[in-house]
């Protein structure tokens, strides 16, 4: 099914109707993919001429179907929210990216949690090693203590669970495995890892210096703001009411995690409050400065090789708290896709911005062993809008 909406600009001599067609054949395509329950992607052009909102499948085990306004966990695109919490509170002075992480946060919390060859980087670590992914620190969620399993493994084994900020240092202190050295701040090129324990330090720099919850520092910082109603942390009241979010699942098995989503700090939100969210982001209405948005987006560094399940890996690259993707030329030499900026997540969830086109991208599967499909699924789409906008 789909909902499309506004006069289509699009190329002339195409019919706008035949785009729409063509784009719900690749959502009935995408859930042809194994496991995959249901799915919603949307497109929206940047002057709104152009919107388009596909759903298929039902999103939870009830059988409630999927439509054009389900909440779904956004997982990872999350960052994007926590990042420009940081830069608003770095506008207003009551932070700096450029600090060490032990200004905000208490000096027994991290104590000791990077250290190499006795070496304890730890008070060298500053919030853009932790917004660019280029702290060294290890993800939290895949560490496996010696004898145990990875919270990651014990979630989706044993069920839900709850953890706190100090269980999540703790258990990278103990272990004692950081990836590398606190990277050169003024380095052109930078070894980066993805590591979740990087934005669990951010929420916690947040919550230290505002002495609020995260969920209501968005709230004052980026919902009220833009307007977002339908955008929530698991475990607290949306603004309106909504449906239930959609079900996310492991492989055929759902996830009845709500303690666990609660403690990765992960929103659920609509393609509706996204689009507002990433429109105002990219353009810089979220920053009291317009130009704040090119701090986040002033450098980038490429992911190495992954064999992580929920890590993105190369071609990927990060600046601070935002990806690009580009397809290197070597693999598309005759049909180029467009860049894209902004943030996948490791249930399926994405959220981008094409700027050769001008247009936005949101969508989910909601399915954990579904990580790369963003990635699979963008150049399709991009290549559909590419010849219908150019």
């Amino acid at each position: 099914m789909s909902f499309s909406d506004g006069k289509k600009q699009v190329k002339p001599g195409t019919k706008s109707g035949d785009l729409d067609e063509r784009l719900q054949a690749l959502l009935q395509n995408l859930m042809r993919k194994k496991h995959i329950k249901h799915a919603i992607a949307a497109v929206e052009s940047g002057d709104r001429s152009f919107r388009w909102i596909g759903f298929e499948g039902e999103a939870n085990p009830d059988g409630t179907p999927m439509k054009a306004d389900t909440p779904f966990w956004i997982a990872s695109v999350t960052k994007l929210y926590i990042a420009a919490t940081i830069f608003k509170l770095h506008e207003q002075k009551r932070i700096s990216i450029n600090n060490p992480m032990s200004d905000y946060l208490p000096g027994d919390l991290i104590e000791g949690l990077h250290r190499i060859n006795d070496v304890d980087y730890t008070d060298k670590i500053t919030l853009q090693h932790l917004l660019g992914h280029s702290s060294g620190l290890p993800d939290y969620i895949e560490i496996h203590p010696k004898g145990e399993k990875s919270l990651f493994d014990r979630i989706l084994e044993e069920g839900d669970r709850t953890w706190t900020i100090e269980e999540i240092v703790e258990v990278v202190r103990r272990v004692n495995t950081p990836l590398f050295a606190p990277q050169p701040l003024d380095a052109e090129k930078k070894k980066i890892r993805y590591s979740d324990t990087n934005f669990q330090l951010l929420i916690a720099i947040i919550e230290t210096v505002t002495g609020k919850p995260i969920h209501a520092v968005f709230e004052e910082l980026l919902y009220k703001p833009l307007g977002l109603e339908e955008t929530f942390h698991p475990g607290t009241s949306p603004e309106k009411p909504l449906k239930p979010a959609a079900t996310v699942y492991y492989q055929d098995k759902p996830l009845n995690i709500p303690e666990a989503m609660r403690s990765f700090g992960d929103l659920n939100s609509t393609v509706n409050d996204l689009f507002t969210f990433m429109r105002a982001l990219v353009s810089g209405g979220v920053f009291d400065d317009p130009d704040t948005i090119n701090l986040m987006r002033e450098g980038w560094n490429q992911f190495g090789f992954s064999i992580s399940p929920i890590g993105p890996g190369w071609p990927i690259e990060y600046s601070l708290g935002i990806m690009r993707f580009r397809i290197p030329r070597i693999i598309s030499p005759f049909r180029p896709v467009p860049e894209i900026i902004g943030h996948t997540g490791a249930s399926g969830s994405w959220l981008f911005y094409c700027p050769p086109l001008d247009i936005y991208l949101a969508g989910d599967v909601s399915q954990i062993t579904a990580g790369p499909v963003p990635f699979q699924f963008a150049p399709k789409l991009l290549g559909l809008l590419n010849t219908h906008f150019t």
